[in-house]
């Protein structure tokens, strides 16, 4: 079992009085503070918006979509009870990625909480800050959570603190094409490079050879770049046809920290999931709880409050 670190998938959760195993979780005594939210933006497009405007509309929760010059006729801008102009002569992908723009739209609108869906602005710590700092509330970990689990080479090194084993891969982003050479020497190939600071498939690129490892390089970090803002790449050992398994996580700020149980992940098109099967078929009972205990462990390390996170793990057989 190897963690291999993905990217984070916010889904809105109104928790209400639930009772929870210990066999599942680590309570801590709750607080009394309570501000109702009433209006919540999903600075985010498409089908994840849409999801996320259906569960306020049956909460009674008041809905604000945003959307790019190129978005104008999507339905995500229909969905929502009202929607904001942002990123106004930027490309369609920048357009999400400007964060004055959204924060603006927020403080103008009295919105109580920003969504920030997944992809996007989700990984981006100055992001959950600038929320912080406008008085929004972000529905997802805080700040110094984002920055550490967002940044995929920090993860690693938490998954490695916390006794869970990760598969071969740089403990830093790498400057260089030298440096992925010098670790396709140490390690052989096949490799890939990842996004730093991302995921959802984007600046991935596996090399099986010295031949192709420029090209790639250059590829996976213009890809990064385009869709994170940061084109910092690290390298780890590709796993050939692994089993991509995702234990779901929730934690609040009160110390709580669950499991949702797993879901196969391993129907993938260019490292983006196709389909998802829950519960996991034939998954040993025994690796199950390996599963779910190591990502709770890894969960405890870094005390992620609200927000339901994927840890994948790929196991190859």
């Amino acid at each position: 079992m190897l963690l291999r670190l993905g990217g984070s998938r916010a889904i809105l959760l109104f928790r209400r009085r639930v009772g929870i195993s210990s066999r599942f979780a680590h309570l801590a005594p709750l607080s009394t503070e309570y501000r109702p939210i009433k209006k919540v933006m999903v600075a985010n497009r498409g089908e994840i918006a849409i999801r996320v405007f259906r569960a306020c509309t049956e909460l009674g929760i008041r809905t604000v979509a945003v959307y790019s010059e190129q978005d104008t006729g999507q339905m995500h801008r229909q969905k929502a009870d009202e929607a904001y102009l942002i990123g106004k002569g930027l490309p369609p992908v920048g357009a999400y990625l400007h964060i004055p723009d959204i924060i603006k739209v927020a403080k103008e609108n009295n919105v109580d909480a920003i969504h920030p869906g997944y992809g996007f602005l989700s990984e981006r710590a100055d992001f959950a800050q600038a929320c912080a700092d406008a008085g929004v509330r972000f529905i997802g970990p805080s700040p110094d959570v984002v920055l550490k689990m967002g940044d995929k080479v920090e993860a690693r090194a938490l998954a490695m603190k916390a006794g869970v084993p990760v598969v071969p891969g740089t403990n830093a982003p790498i400057s260089s094409l030298q440096e992925a050479q010098e670790f396709a020497k140490t390690y052989d190939f096949p490799i890939i490079f990842k996004a730093a600071y991302g995921g959802g498939g984007r600046g991935m690129r596996v090399v099986r050879g010295y031949e192709e490892l420029e090209e790639n390089y250059h590829r996976a970090y213009s890809e990064a770049l385009a869709a994170f803002g940061n084109g910092a790449l690290f390298v780890e050992k590709f796993i050939e046809k692994p089993r991509h398994i995702e234990v779901q996580i929730l934690g609040d700020k009160y110390g709580n920290v669950i499991h949702l149980y797993e879901r196969d992940c391993s129907i993938q098109r260019r490292h983006q999931k196709v389909v998802e099967i829950a519960p996991a078929a034939q998954l040993d009972p025994h690796l199950r709880d390996r599963l779910t205990s190591d990502s709770v462990s890894l969960a405890r390390q870094r005390h992620y409050p609200v927000y339901p996170v994927q840890w994948s793990t790929a196991m190859g057989f």
